[in-house]
């Protein structure tokens, strides 16, 4: 198998560092959905604990209780999604880099294949050319 050079390693590695930022960013939506639907429900428990409803009014310590296990609830979630956030962050930047390491090795690999068909001519050029000296006729 041919060696490959630095810059397509870089190139894969970038890929693969995108990919897992994609997987947080996935994770964080998930864990903002997660949060939307805690506060949907904490929003409906309070309509149920301010009901005049006779039904909801016997229930009210119940909806106390539900309340207070999805604050608990937002409160975790809020701390994750948290760490997700900077997770997506570390992530991205990693990748930035690896891609700013990658567009560096490649300039350097085209500046060494521009150098060396430069010394390729050169070398060429000279090969064709025979020094004075060589010339010289034996008797």
């Amino acid at each position: 198998m041919a060696e490959k050079n630095r810059s397509e390693k870089l190139k894969r590695l970038v890929a693969v560092q995108r990919h897992l930022e994609r997987m947080a960013e996935s994770e964080l939506a998930d864990t903002t959905r997660q949060r939307s639907e805690v506060t949907e429900s904490m929003e409906r428990v309070m309509v149920a604990i301010g009901s005049v409803d006779p039904v909801h009014m016997a229930f009210s310590i119940h909806y106390a209780e539900r309340y207070g296990r999805l604050m608990i609830r937002d409160q975790q979630l809020e701390s994750i999604q948290t760490l997700i956030q900077m997770k997506v962050q570390q992530e991205r930047t990693k990748g930035d880099r690896l891609e700013e390491h990658m567009k560096d090795a490649r300039e350097l690999e085209t500046r060494e294949a521009d150098d060396n068909a430069v010394y390729d001519i050169i070398d060429q050029r000279f090969a064709g050319v025979t020094p004075a000296s060589s010339k010289v006729q034996k008797p």
